[in-house]
């Protein structure tokens, strides 16, 4: 009986909420005389502070119209916002910002659900070593990180070099697929100073006392970081979680001024795994066993940033051109 009365009242407080608010709006739109829109693109600047508002108004409409705009195709985008202006009757002669600050806010919102798509995709094909093109990725991911070195076989304890468990990397793709060497690439190609020094960073012995002798003795994995491309599939991973859980809608809303792509994801990862490592320098964990507390802490150092709606996650390498834009 108690928790029976328990769901009826938390119902009523709902109705009642519900109701209030739309009987709210409906005396804020008759004195000012405009609709939720457009007092959330006029009152807010653009990126995700007007964005997430944007969309959450759509979401809790009850006009079927504005609920379905946040799941339309890309190409259709233009004729929703249309559709919206006629529907809320505004007049795009007296309001023509306000249809292009609209049609801004819908290719984030529809380019952020296509690139969870985009991203869930890569991340569910697996490596294929008889893929020619997977491959030809895997090989220029070892060219640009060890361009001195030449390979000695595909199938080499070399790859341990450079972050892998084993002498097939293959198996190691198996938690984010394609996902991972796609970020892993983008990182080593577009920003290889970083990665190179990552990677060296990485390999280095963690007390300075150590002689060369002693060091050459140790393998990789006891280095004072991390396996440079294990930990970069890890943090492929936390890109990931953030994306999905749409955590990231803060970061992408600021710094995409039309649809998010797969190039603003892996402009995050280069991020992200550049401030993984800094992060992991100023823990100094005694060891590689810390990797979970050292990767939980920083996961929720970045949960709390995105809380913020005018957070951007601005890399501080070159490579990268993300940058808040003014619509």
């Amino acid at each position: 009986m108690k928790h029976f009365l328990r769901v009826l009242t938390q119902l009523l407080v709902v109705l009642y909420c519900k109701c209030l608010w739309r009987g709210l709006k409906f005396v804020i739109r008759k004195v000012t005389g405009r609709c939720e829109l457009q007092r959330i693109c006029y009152n807010n600047k653009p990126g995700a502070r007007r964005t997430l508002k944007i969309e959450s108004s759509l979401k809790c409409s009850k006009h079927e119209l504005l609920r379905s705009a946040v799941s339309v195709q890309p190409d259709s985008v233009e004729k929703t916002i249309d559709d919206i202006m006629s529907l809320k009757r505004i007049n795009l002669d007296t309001n023509p910002q306000l249809g292009i600050s609209l049609q801004a806010c819908l290719l984030q919102i529809v380019g952020y659900r296509n690139l969870v798509v985009e991203v869930e995709k890569l991340r569910r094909e697996p490596y294929d070593c008889e893929n020619p093109a997977h491959e030809e990725m895997l090989m220029k991911l070892w060219k640009e990180l060890c361009p001195d070195s030449p390979l000695s076989g595909r199938i080499s304890k070399q790859w341990c070099e450079i972050g892998f468990q084993g002498n097939d990397p293959r198996t190691d793709f198996r938690g984010m697929g394609l996902l991972g060497l796609h970020s892993l690439l983008y990182f080593a190609e577009h920003d290889k100073a970083t990665a190179l020094q990552v990677l060296h960073d990485s390999l280095q012995p963690k007390h300075s006392k150590m002689s060369k002798a002693e060091w050459d003795k140790k393998t990789y994995d006891k280095a004072i970081g991390y396996s440079f491309a294990i930990v970069g599939i890890n943090i492929t991973d936390l890109a990931y979680s953030l994306l999905v859980s749409g955590a990231l809608k803060t970061h992408l809303y600021n710094v995409a001024p039309e649809m998010p792509s797969l190039v603003h994801f892996q402009q995050t990862f280069c991020y992200l795994m550049q401030e993984f490592h800094r992060f992991w320098m100023e823990e100094d964990p005694c060891d590689i066993m810390e990797f979970n507390r050292v990767r939980t802490k920083f996961h929720k150092r970045i949960l709390k940033q995105l809380k913020n709606p005018d957070m951007a996650l601005c890399p501080h390498f070159t490579a990268s051109d993300l940058h808040l834009v003014n619509l």
